[in-house]
């Protein structure tokens, strides 16, 4: 089957064990891998499941299907007490595993697409097989053969079956020098690119792939699922611990009887064949170091092509920033301007919102964010990506979509479930226009100061769209908006999450003035034809000189306008919290300014006054907010009193738990400022060492805040089998790893669930040196209360991995021992409650 463009492909990425069982007959292979009530264990879904769904995967717009890796693999792992059931452990790069089905499982799956006119892609492994030899005891870099152990799986097996990868030996001489492994132990600094490209991920075996043995085997397995079953596109799982240049060598290499994946692509008829590869880099706010890793991945030193795409990792973080996590819309404006810049291929390159390696999109934002990066991601450049159940509003990260499967409430496969129709729509718009999948975008407006509004426009030949975003709960006025089109050029609404816009008619001075709805999704095309602009002009009003930058309190404003003016002082565009003014019987104002809910010295705020009568508004001025704290209230924990609640929890025996202890706090510190919150934790230890966007790992903090003087709260626990001490009750409450970060308010929070989403998470900083993990949250974020006189805070620990991590009689290597997680508190430490004076 010809290869498509891969610019206009909509792709639907599902785990085969979590879709669907097309055939229960091949779920339970005998070795007590299969249980559909553990997350660690197989489920059943299979190739047939993933074939008979097909129309449903279609009817969302989808016209490519990612699967995970279907190899044979490794099924469990007694040491890490988890299976293989996601198929990227594998022990034979060459055959079907028999969970999933068989060969012709496959090809059935193969002509299922392309008989609807869609294309298979298959997830390939090429850095690490199957967990079977580590270094429990130590390691040696002089002697591989020090320490070495083999492990022995569910089946009795002590290495893959295919050959050269069973050569994994380090004991015997001629395997230790055949080298088709690394002989080396676990990553513990991925900022090294030594451990990078050469030590186990996770303990997989990591594969020498600068042996030629090695790679003519990967490129003779890989080639065959082209020629047999008709694969039109690969995934590379963790493509950066592999050297750049094994890629040419897997894509272009000119060997008879094992040629590059490109050329065997070529000879089915796939003239461009893709392979896009995984890279695990989040860049933080306006940084690009970790794009630039990936664009070295795309081309050579000569600025040749390598890999032909990347998953946008960095579009992916700052998504989740903006939309989920309440960054300023600046952070994702910066990603566009500068993925525009650095990539070459952008186009080429998948985007997603979720995948099967961090936490869902809903397990710490709501569903209105979710439409919105939806919609950012289908009208942003790059291949969309949907994980598969995102459409039913999934929060877990592996559930499993059909009746019987893991944490599944029945099959889910509705059609008629708002996001799944909604996803269908925002498909059907980039797909029958080549402005959202070829289009290159242009920041128009963002805030540099927090939540609220981003709007770009998007120019393909001569066409043009528009697309616009509220971030905010509250509406959001874009003055004066810079368009670079003429005047009474006609913008027609074609989307909105909430319905389509109006018509936009750009004025005289080729600006646009918009008011957006909170959370606001929004997108016009420029039609043909020019209407009459309006060409009236009104004096706007003005503002004096502001006060002294950094404002570090409270400020008081003045300006001029027509007698009776009713004005409002707007930052950020924020109408809802913007004070109302009336100007004098001289047109003079007076306003008071609250500035708690400005936390960032470093962010740049827009302010701007607003005559809504005449939709006039002032000239904008920045300004910027430095306040002072007030340090507060202080509590001691003794130290290694992280045992749980009972004193019966031990840490997990993987991992640097045991050595580093990160759950044992040694204290909380807690300082105000207005209305805003700084609590510090200080720990026992902070590490990094499994590379966490947030700068801490191992552990998961939960700090409780109840407010005085405010109804309700509530004294649960969410999913950690507590109640707070001390009749203390949240109203707010921080959950955060080192991969995520959420805020939620007390509202509908029960024993399971964690009550509801806010816009605006704390500020994360952390400190390793001072072993101090800080979280600041503005005034906003906490319902604007004018004082915190009689608070409280209370902090616990734990860890988090698609849920608090489990709790069993004894530990593994990443579960918690010493009680029964069904009902045992899943509390390690706790410090408070600490009243505020």
């Amino acid at each position: 089957m010809p290869s498509p463009d891969w610019r206009d492909q909509i792709v639907y990425f599902v785990m085969i064990d979590r879709f669907d069982d097309g055939d229960p007959s091949n779920n339970d292979q005998g070795t007590g891998e299969y249980d559909p009530n553990d997350p660690a264990r197989y489920s059943g879904g299979d190739l047939a499941g993933v074939t008979r769904r097909l129309d449903y995967v279609q009817g969302l717009g989808a016209t490519a299907v990612w699967i995970t890796p279907p190899v044979a693999h490794q099924w469990w792992n007694e040491a890490t007490r988890y299976g293989g059931y996601h198929g990227y452990w594998a022990d034979d790069f060459s055959a079907i595993d028999p969970h999933f089905g068989t060969r012709d499982d496959y090809r059935a799956l193969s002509r299922g697409l392309h008989g609807r006119g869609m294309y298979l892609i298959q997830d390939i492994v090429v850095n690490h097989t199957a967990n079977y030899f580590g270094y429990p005891d130590g390691w040696r870099a002089d002697d591989p053969a020090a320490g070495f152990v083999r492990f022995t799986d569910a089946r009795g097996r002590q290495a893959p079956v295919q050959p050269p990868f069973d050569r994994n030996d380090a004991r015997d001489p001629a395997q230790r020098r055949d080298a088709i492994y690394h002989w080396t132990p676990d990553i513990v600094d991925f900022t090294d690119r030594t451990q990078e490209l050469t030590y186990q991920l996770a303990g997989l075996d990591d594969l020498n792939t600068e042996h030629p043995e090695v790679r003519r085997a990967l490129r003779r397995s890989y080639g065959d699922w082209i020629r047999d079953i008709g694969v039109d596109a690969f995934r590379v799982d963790t493509a950066l611990h592999v050297p750049a240049d094994f890629f040419d060598d897997f894509l272009h290499a000119e060997e008879r009887d094992a040629p590059g994946i490109a050329a065997v692509a070529r000879a089915t008829g796939r003239e461009d064949f893709h392979v896009f590869g995984e890279g695990f880099a989040i860049d933080k706010p306006f940084e690009d170091s970790q794009a630039r890793r990936l664009e070295a991945y795309m081309r050579t030193e000569s600025g040749g092509e390598r890999l032909p795409g990347m998953i946008n990792f960095p579009l992916y973080g700052s998504l989740g920033d903006v939309f989920a996590r309440g960054e300023p819309t600046a952070v994702l404006g910066h990603r566009i301007a500068s993925m525009v810049a650095l990539h070459p291929r952008l186009h080429w390159m998948p985007s997603f919102v979720d995948n099967h390696d961090v936490d869902r999109f809903l397990a710490g934002a709501d569903t209105r964010a979710l439409r919105q990066a939806l919609l950012a991601m289908m009208t942003l450049p790059g291949i969309p990506t949907l994980y598969y159940g995102t459409e039913q509003s999934f929060s877990g990260r592996r559930t499993a979509m059909f009746a019987g499967g893991i944490g599944a409430q029945g099959d889910a496969f509705d059609t008629a479930a708002p996001l799944y129709r909604e996803i269908a729509a925002m498909s059907a718009l980039r797909l029958d226009d080549r402005v959202f999948s070829r289009g290159v975008p242009e920041v128009l407006r963002d805030s540099g100061g927090g939540p609220g509004a981003l709007v770009w426009a998007t120019r393909h030949e001569a066409a043009l769209a528009l697309v616009a975003f509220n971030t905010a709960d509250a509406p959001v006025l874009v003055d004066a908006l810079e368009t670079g089109l003429p005047a009474g050029t006609r913008l027609e609404g074609v989307f909105g999450l909430d319905g389509d816009p109006a018509p936009l008619t750009v004025a005289a001075d080729g600006r646009l003035t918009l008011v957006l709805p909170p959370r606001a999704g929004l997108v016009w095309r420029q039609r043909g034809g020019e209407a009459r602009p309006d060409a009236s002009q009104s004096a706007a009003p003005t503002l004096d000189a502001l006060p002294p930058l950094p404002w570090r309190d409270d400020v008081v404003l003045h300006g001029r306008a027509a007698p009776g003016d009713v004005l409002q002082v707007v930052v950020d565009g924020d109408l809802q919290r913007a004070p109302r003014v009336v100007a004098g019987a001289d047109g003079r104002w007076t306003a008071t300014l609250r500035t708690d809910s400005w936390i960032d010295p470093a962010r740049r705020h827009r302010l701007v006054l607003w005559r809504e009568a005449n939709r006039a508004a002032s000239a904008a001025q920045p300004f910027q907010v430095e306040r002072d704290w007030r340090a507060v209230a202080r509590m001691d924990d003794p130290a290694g009193d992280d045992h749980g609640l009972d004193g019966r929890v031990v840490y997990p025996t993987g991992g640097q738990w045991r050595t580093q202890r990160q759950g044992d706090l040694r204290g909380l510190d807690v300082e105000t400022s207005g209305g805003a919150l700084r609590v510090t934790l200080r720990m026992a230890s902070v590490t990094q060492g499994w590379n966490p966007p947030n700068g801490f790992d191992h552990v998961a903090p939960v700090v409780f805040i109840e407010l005085p003087g405010r109804e309700g709260g509530s004294e649960v626990m969410p999913q950690q089998n507590a109640r707070l001490p001390d009749g203390m009750r949240w109203h707010y409450r921080i959950r955060a790893h080192g991969w995520s970060n959420a805020l939620f308010s007390a509202q509908g929070a029960d024993a399971d669930a964690e009550g509801t989403p806010q816009a605006q998470p704390a500020r994360i900083e952390v400190d390793p040196d001072a072993a101090t993990i800080r979280f600041t949250l503005p005034a906003s974020s906490l319902g604007d209360p004018t004082t915190l006189v009689g608070a409280r805070v209370h902090a616990v620990t734990w860890d988090y991995d698609d849920g608090f991590r489990p709790l069993q009689p004894e530990a593994s290597s990443s579960a918690f021992g010493g009680g029964d997680g069904r009902h045992d508190a899943r509390v390690l430490d706790a410090v408070g409650p600490l009243r505020l004076p």
